[in-house]
């Protein structure tokens, strides 16, 4: 059986509706806690499949959070060999580190349900520009951005957040906003998020509520159809182990251009 391993840094902010395209797919679940668990114990190229899942540390905050650096060169030593990882939120904005890229806060934050953009490249992607014009609006929930990395393909871009989602190769993928959100989880988060919501103006657990019943099942359905095409288009991961540098450079399937 195939495996999909969740970097997970937040208990609530899980696989979500990604989980039973996962199994249906014929993937064994499993996750891993960050900060907790020994990341050093497991190989990065272990997993056919690695999800970088979201939560409310900074990319950047090493010093508080130390673990951090060593999660970003598990990821790199991924990225490199260009086996399937999908980042979302703090997991893209890893990716974007790991890759060299800068991450810094944004003007502000992006909470709630707004639309976003596909780009021109998204196309090669497979499912994505469809999931975008399908879902009307996502769910966000970030205040930090990143740069474009090196030799990655900027796929989708809103109003207010120029990197909305990205390519790596051929089967990396890092998504700024949150398409694994479940609309039955709300409460989850407006508890768990209550001190940033009450410091974020404009935004309130009523105004998140009627949005979600505006978008999310929408949103949620076309989420479903986009995990379905993007998981089918993956191909079977080498699973060679490899001696890696730190030094970022493109991924095989990028050297010879």
């Amino acid at each position: 059986m195939k495996t999909a391993l969740a970097l997970r840094h937040l208990a609530f902010e899980d696989l979500g509706g990604l989980a039973p395209v996962l199994e249906e797919a014929g993937y064994a679940i499993h996750y891993l806690e960050m900060g907790v668990a020994p990341l050093a114990m497991i190989p990065p190229l272990a997993a056919d499949l690695v999800i970088v899942l979201g939560g409310p540390v900074a990319a950047y905050e090493l010093d508080a959070y130390p673990w951090l650096a060593e999660e970003i060169g598990w990821i790199r030593a991924r990225l490199l060999e260009d086996q399937p990882t999908l980042g979302i939120c703090l997991g893209a904005q890893l990716m974007a580190a790991a890759l060299g890229a800068r991450v810094y806060p944004g003007a502000r934050k992006e909470l709630g349900w707004r639309p976003v953009q596909a780009t021109v490249q998204a196309a090669a992607v497979p499912g994505l520009a469809d999931y975008l014009e399908g879902a009307g609006a996502v769910m966000h929930w970030h205040g930090d951005t990143f740069d474009l990395p090196r030799w990655a393909r900027r796929l989708a871009s809103s109003a207010l957040t120029a990197n909305q989602a990205f390519g790596w190769g051929k089967q990396c993928l890092g998504i700024q906003f949150h398409p694994e959100f479940e609309p039955a989880q709300l409460e989850r988060w407006l508890i768990g998020h209550a001190l940033e919501i009450a410091q974020t103006e404009g935004v309130t657990p009523a105004a998140l509520r009627a949005d979600t019943a505006r978008y999310g099942a929408r949103a949620g359905e076309a989420a479903g159809r986009f995990f379905t095409r993007w998981i089918g288009s993956l191909a079977d991961k080498s699973g060679a182990a490899k001696t890696y540098s730190l030094k970022v450079a493109p991924p095989r399937c990028l050297r010879h251009f």
